[in-house]
C-alpha cells in the first residue's frame, strides 16, 4: 500500500498549497483532557502507506491495528504527508526540516520521545498528543495535530498508539484476508459522500 516516491511526486509537482488543517488552533503545550476510555491503553499501530485520494487529491496516512486487518486512514496535509514521506523513503535533507529540528531541540534538552497518542476524535477532529521524557525524568504531555506527531515519531523511532475508541468512533476499515487492500481502499473512498469525509478532518 505504501506509495514509493510520493515524496518526490509533490515535489516534481511543485504544489504548495495550504495543509487541510492549517485553519484549526495550534497545538499548545500542557497536558490533554483526560480520556474516558484511559482504563483501556492505546494500541501500537504500524503505518501502512501514504496514498492520495483519488475524489480530492488529498494525501491520507494508513494506519494498521496490530495482529488484525483494520485499518485507519486519517486525511493530513501535503507538507506533513511530504514530511513522512521522506522519512518512510530513506530521504536525507541538506538542511534539518521542521520535524528533524523539534526532535534536535527535544535531544539537546536531554530529552526523549517515549511516543505519540491518536487520542481522540473531537467534533470530527483527531487529536493527538505527543509524550516527551524530561531530562528529570517528568513526562510532558505536548497537544499536537496526528500528522505532525507521527512525522516526529518517525525521526525518534519512537511507537505510535491509537486508542481504541478512537477505532471504534472513526470510520476505520476493516479487510478479508487475502482481499486486494489498495484496490479495496481506493474504492471506498471514491464512494465517500462529502458528508463523511468532513468526519476525516486533522
Amino acid at each position: 500500500m505504501r506509495c514509493s516516491g510520493f515524496a518526490a511526486k509533490r515535489r516534481r509537482s511543485g504544489c504548495n498549497s495550504p495543509p487541510l488543517d492549517s485553519t484549526l488552533p495550534r497545538p499548545e503545550i500542557g497536558c490533554v483532557s483526560e480520556n474516558p476510555d484511559a482504563v483501556m491503553p492505546p494500541l501500537e499501530v504500524e503505518i501502512r502507506g501514504l496514498i492520495l485520494d483519488p475524489v480530492s487529491n488529498t494525501p491520507i496516512v494508513i494506519l494498521k491495528k496490530p495482529n488484525e486487518n483494520l485499518f485507519l486512514p486519517i486525511w493530513i496535509g501535503v507538507f506533513e504527508a511530504n514530511a513522512i514521506a521522506l522519512q518512510l523513503e530513506g530521504v536525507e535533507t541538506p538542511r534539518p526540516m521542521t520535524h528533524d529540528l523539534l526532535r534536535a531541540v527535544i535531544a539537546s534538552l536531554g530529552g526523549q520521545l517515549e511516543g505519540i497518542v491518536v487520542h481522540s476524535l473531537v467534533e470530527n477532529t483527531f487529536h493527538a498528543k505527543v509524550l516527551v521524557r524530561t531530562s528529570q525524568g517528568a513526562l510532558v504531555e505536548v497537544d499536537a495535530r496526528p500528522s505532525d506527531a507521527i512525522a516526529l515519531a518517525l525521526r525518534c523511532h519512537a511507537p505510535i498508539r491509537v486508542a481504541e475508541s478512537v477505532f471504534r468512533e472513526a470510520h476505520s476499515l476493516d479487510f478479508r484476508e487475502g482481499e486486494d487492500q489498495e484496490a479495496r481502499l481506493r474504492e471506498w473512498l471514491e464512494s465517500l459522500t462529502p458528508e463523511q469525509l468532513g468526519k476525516y478532518k486533522m
